[in-house]
């Protein structure tokens, strides 16, 4: 039972970051959204080393992991173009 509520602590510390991510996102702060894909994949890489997520737990986010960093490969300002310039 004790690794039942460590699952759950896990779960929303991970969906939590997701969260935050997604909120980013939203408001283009690009810059804030990759240091979230970094805390996120850095904190499930911790959680499944110590076991505190379950295999369905760790598949599911690092599917999610993998859908986020696709999203944003090439999702930074410095990759942005000025309005200003006519290319």
């Amino acid at each position: 039972m004790f690794g039942f509520f460590k699952n759950v602590k896990a779960t929303k510390e991970l969906d939590r970051i997701i969260a935050e991510i997604n909120m980013n996102m939203q408001n283009n702060y690009k810059d804030a959204a990759q240091e979230g894909l970094r805390e996120f994949e850095m904190r499930l890489e911790q959680l499944a080393g110590t076991g505190e997520l379950s295999a369905a737990q760790k598949s599911e986010y690092t599917a999610r992991l993998s859908s986020y960093k696709e999203k944003m490969k090439s999702y930074s300002h410095k990759d942005q173009k000025p309005y200003w310039t006519k290319e």
